[in-house]
């Protein structure tokens, strides 16, 4: 079986977005919450330790997402080779 390149990268792409942005959400409203998660992620995204507030959820919020996409792709894309280069994938 193989995997949908578009539509894995699209699900990782939401998914991570999708945490990063609840995570910030929920450290605005309560300042202590996931601050482990958000340094992690303001140590590997450019631009993003400069920004505070709302703003700074959505700009990372949109870089998680780019990173998610760009993760998934790669996931499907090396899946697909392996799978199709041992024999293992199934044409459906």
């Amino acid at each position: 079986m193989k995997l949908s390149l578009k539509g894995l990268a699209l699900a990782a792409g939401i998914m991570w977005g999708g945490c990063v942005l609840l995570v910030g959400l929920g450290n605005l409203m309560w300042p202590a919450y996931g601050t482990a998660l958000l340094d992690l992620a303001r140590s590997i995204y450019p631009g993003y330790a400069q920004t505070t507030g709302l703003w700074g959820v959505i700009v990372g919020t949109g870089y998680a997402f780019v990173d998610g996409v760009i993760g998934g792709l790669l996931f499907a894309w090396l899946y697909n080779f392996f799978a199709v280069s041992t024999g293992t994938a199934a044409e459906v």
